[in-house]
């Protein structure tokens, strides 16, 4: 019977530095570095940000907003001839081929410039949402999963009462408290913008609270942090230092996704007239005041309807993008990404020993 034949093993040979030169420090890539990249090597969530970013610039350059002059010559407000039946034209491209692109309503106002409001006002009341629920959800989640205990149980009573109540309810009741506190104060009506987001941030918080007391608890039984508790850190360092930086990507992936939430319920409440109030316009009360022009003028539904779908669309890209940056083991199935991995590890060469003879 046959010996085995010995296997070569080919030998590894340690380069080192010749005379004269330092060695080369191979750093490896930080935290920030990884999810950057892996951010922009999603392809869907890249085009959403473009998308969005174009959006926001076309709504604050174009009519202004505060200090920030626009370029287009059309106020929201502002009344004119209406021309050719108020249908849309190209203004877009040279004056002589219009002056609304986006149409007119039956009182020869802009569609585009009432757009851009409606799409400004809309943004401003997502991003205070996206802030207020982020610190508001954070704090108690946070604090009723390091403390646990008393804090816990006070805490997680009050969220329990607050989810119980359905968010659209409750949503309308604040705006309208929002719109009769303004009034009564005599503030100007964009105050009305900020006191709705403001107002509706203080109620769609618990989803959020509950998410982070979660993370809470499971980091809070790590290695890492019971050797901070040893070496004397505090409380506050603890939270701030080894646990708060371990979950801002599941509190920053679900704040896209209340403020896309956000947005779409803003446009609720308006649509039902309990949430921005004339003279302003938003994506809502654009769709409501022009709802009976439905069957003879529909370019009036068009624009705030595609607005709306778009914003909220490349806002639940962006988070899926987020998702898979900061935990790639989320990542969705790729047929192709597995094709190639595949046909990599297929052409890889495989070291075996021969088979006796």
């Amino acid at each position: 019977m046959s010996q085995p034949q010995p296997i070569d093993i080919p030998q590894t040979v340690e380069q080192h530095p010749e005379a004269g030169q330092k060695p080369q420090d191979v750093r490896g890539k930080s935290q920030g570095q990884l999810v950057r990249g892996r951010f922009f090597g999603n392809t869907g969530a890249v085009i959403s940000l473009v998308v969005l970013l174009f959006i926001v610039l076309l709504s604050v350059t174009s009519i202004g907003i505060g200090p920030i002059p626009g370029w287009w010559k059309w106020d929201p407000d502002t009344t004119g001839p209406v021309v050719d039946g108020g249908e849309p034209t190209l203004s877009l491209l040279p004056p002589s081929m219009g002056e609304h692109p986006f149409g007119q309503d039956n009182l020869g106002r802009d569609l585009f410039a009432m757009v851009m409001q409606g799409t400004q006002y809309s943004l401003i009341v997502m991003l205070v949402v996206g802030l207020i629920t982020g610190i508001v959800g954070t704090v108690i989640g946070g604090l009723a999963g390091y403390f646990r205990g008393w804090v816990e149980a006070v805490l997680m009573r009050l969220t329990d009462v607050i989810i119980i109540i359905p968010l659209v309810i409750m949503a309308a009741l604040l705006g309208r408290m929002a719109i009769s506190w303004v009034r009564a104060h005599g503030l100007p009506s964009f105050a009305t913008v900020i006191a709705l987001g403001l107002l509706i941030g203080l109620a769609a918080w618990p989803g959020l609270a509950r998410l982070v007391r979660g993370e809470f608890l499971s980091l809070r039984e790590r290695e890492f942090v019971d050797a901070a508790r040893l070496a004397g850190a505090s409380s506050g360092r603890i939270i701030f230092k080894h646990i708060l930086p371990n979950t801002v990507g599941v509190i920053t992936v679900n704040i896209t996704l209340l403020m896309s939430s956000a947005i779409l319920l803003e446009t609720s409440l308006s649509y039902l007239g309990l949430g921005i109030q004339a003279p302003d316009w938003s994506l809502g009360r654009l769709i409501n005041e022009n709802q009976t022009a439905f069957a003879t003028r529909p370019w009036l539904f068009w624009w705030p309807g595609v607005f709306i779908v778009a914003i909220a669309l490349t806002i639940n890209f962006i988070g899926d993008g987020l998702r898979d940056a900061f935990d790639p083991r989320q990542r969705k199935f790729n047929p192709k990404r597995a094709r190639e991995t595949g046909a990599g590890r297929a052409a890889a060469p495989a070291a075996s020993p021969q088979a006796a003879q």
